[in-house]
């Protein structure tokens, strides 16, 4: 189930659920993208064909935050939002182990089919990956970490922690031992703000990672996430239905 946050004529906020894609690919499996455009076709009463923009995309095993645009000005003033790094995103990301309490990470990454792996500067293929992280609760065997991503490489918060001996819980792809619930990873979009596209007004939305983290995690993301919106002047746990 996709939970809507946020619908007006230019935008669409939802929640993805783990295990869903963001848009359709071979395996024909559901897909935000499909899901929500016969949603709006459903809800505006809207025939044929529906314009909706996919501005940025979550991997299929991470759940959380997603942006939609309802139309081409709306998706062109928002991907140049993304282009231009001006759109503020924080990630929960639940670690293995227990890094630094704070920490800069940048290396060079390479994708070959679905790997990524991190190579030489200067390698055929490589392009910089940089992120920033404050670890917001330590655990016997993992930490949680809120997670500033300054590039949107794929695979990018995964690989740099993996890299550094600190994989996702529930990422075998990178060496987890952990499971999170079977099938997922922990990592959750949790936090976005823009500038509305027509508005221009800044606005913003944040998500609690869902059932499948556990339950004591959930309450350390929920205060984290309310603080945030504290700081920034947003409400908490507002919803478009």
């Amino acid at each position: 189930m996709i939970d809507i946050l946020y619908v007006d004529n230019h935008v669409l906020v939802v929640d993805k659920p783990p295990g869903m894609l963001s848009q359709a690919d071979e395996t024909g499996d559901e897909d935000v993208l499909t899901l929500m455009k016969a949603w709006v076709g459903r809800e505006f009463n809207k025939p044929g064909n529906v314009y909706l923009g996919l501005v940025h995309r979550l991997d299929r095993p991470a759940s959380g935050l997603m942006v939609l645009a309802r139309t081409s000005k709306a998706a062109g003033r928002l991907s140049e939002q993304f282009r231009k790094r001006t759109v503020e995103k924080r990630y929960l990301a639940w670690v293995q182990g227990h890094p630094p309490e704070t920490g800069y990470l940048a290396d060079w990454l390479a994708k070959k089919e679905r790997e990524v792996s991190v190579v030489e500067e200067g390698e055929e293929g490589g392009k910089l990956a940089r992120l920033e992280y404050q670890i917001i609760h330590r655990g016997k065997k993992a930490s949680l970490a809120a997670v500033t991503l300054h590039t949107g490489r794929p695979h990018q918060v995964r690989i740099q922690f993996a890299s550094r001996g600190f994989p996702l819980v529930g990422d075998f792809r990178y060496g987890a031992d952990q499971e999170l619930d079977g099938r997922n990873l922990a990592l959750h979009a949790a936090a976005v703000a823009i500038d509305h596209p027509t508005l221009r007004e800044r606005t913003g939305w944040t998500s609690v990672p869902g059932m499948h983290w556990p339950e004591g995690i959930r309450i350390v993301a929920r205060e984290w996430l309310e603080n945030w919106c504290e700081e920034h002047g947003f409400p908490f746990g507002t919803s478009a239905l």
